[in-house]
């Protein structure tokens, strides 16, 4: 495993994290999931990403009990907050009232007296950015937080944010949460630039586009039954990919892939993480063969020559529009 800083902190991860977010409390039985964070375990992956809304809070859960046994010291935890985790009104958004309530329903959950990163999960219109930013940083203050990030924050909210943090002497932020894969490039026009000068890193999900970088949904056939496509809570994101132009298209990347020795998996991980400012690329998965497949593309380089060839394949099925970087317009 090779490591990154985040960021511009001094705080390292491993360039491939483990993720749970469709997968543990939800798709897959609390066996298998501890078989996969074992997996994780044992190819070198130290740094875990969750979130307090995944699986209804199970998630977190899952996560805690699997890395009860593991020293402490030696992980990263990584966990979020915005989305609803219950019916009242306050249950949700970035107010002092919900991000105080739920680090403390988060950390009973994972097990642990702190969290390594402590993510703002979208941008909420309906709270003073001010008052996030102060409860940040109390709880940083408080060390049940070490380190601030955002995920999913446009390129102006990001630079709003570390300007009132300047102004007040809060706590900057170090990372943003983004998706990002060959094929969804949204960052790279915006937040990536201010990003690099700001010494804010990208710690991206879905670097294989929800599996469709893998080449197992073929143009013109139903997909496999038990695949993402095919799962309630996994099926609505993965829609915008689900054409034939686009499953084309991919299907041109498998000799690209092969020319490397790599699996189609490892080719669209390790194309992330040939962005400077990707700090970890976050992996899920369902079984444990699938993880040790895929940390094999950390440490991969990709000459220009590749990069163009991909590039030239995927052509205009890449999205690069920087407003689909979005958060609701009101707490949902």
């Amino acid at each position: 495993m090779e490591f990154r800083h985040l960021g511009r902190s001094g705080l390292m991860v491993s360039e491939i994290s483990y993720g749970n977010w469709l997968t543990h409390g939800s798709q897959v039985e609390e066996d298998a999931a501890k078989q996969c964070v074992q997996a994780a375990l044992d190819e070198g992956i130290t740094t875990f990403d969750t979130a307090d809304v995944y699986a209804g809070t199970k998630a977190e859960e899952v996560l805690g009990r699997a890395l009860k046994s593991v020293r402490r010291e030696s992980l990263e935890i990584f966990t979020k907050v915005y989305w609803p985790t219950g019916p009242g009104k306050n249950d949700r958004g970035l107010s002092r009232k919900h991000i105080t309530e739920s680090i403390h329903g988060s950390l009973r959950r994972l097990q642990t007296d702190y969290v390594d990163l402590y993510q703002a999960h979208r941008y909420d219109a309906e709270t003073p950015l001010e008052e996030t930013l102060k409860t940040f940083d109390d709880l940083v203050r408080q060390g049940k937080v070490l380190y601030v990030g955002v995920s999913e924050w446009t390129a102006d909210q990001i630079a709003q944010a570390l300007k009132i943090a300047d102004e007040m002497g809060f706590d900057r932020i170090v990372s943003n949460q983004p998706q990002y894969s060959m094929l969804w490039r949204v960052i790279e026009s915006e937040i990536v630039p201010l990003c690099e000068q700001e010494g804010v890193g990208q710690i991206v999900w879905s670097p294989i586009g929800q599996g469709v970088l893998t080449g197992k949904y073929l143009p013109g056939q139903q997909p496999p039954e038990g695949s993402r496509a095919t799962d309630k809570s996994g099926s609505a994101m993965i829609s915008r990919f689900m054409n034939d132009d686009v499953l084309t298209r991919v299907q041109e990347l498998k000799p690209i892939a092969a020319d490397l020795g790599l699996s189609m998996a490892q080719l669209a991980i390790a194309w992330v993480l040939q962005n400077p400012n990707v700090s970890s690329a976050i992996i899920g998965a369902s079984r444990p063969e699938q993880v040790r497949d895929n940390v094999k593309a950390a440490g991969v380089k990709l000459e220009a020559d590749v990069l163009k060839r991909i590039d030239d394949v995927l052509g205009s099925v890449v999205e690069r529009d920087p407003a689909k970087t979005q958060s609701p317009p009101k707490r949902p």
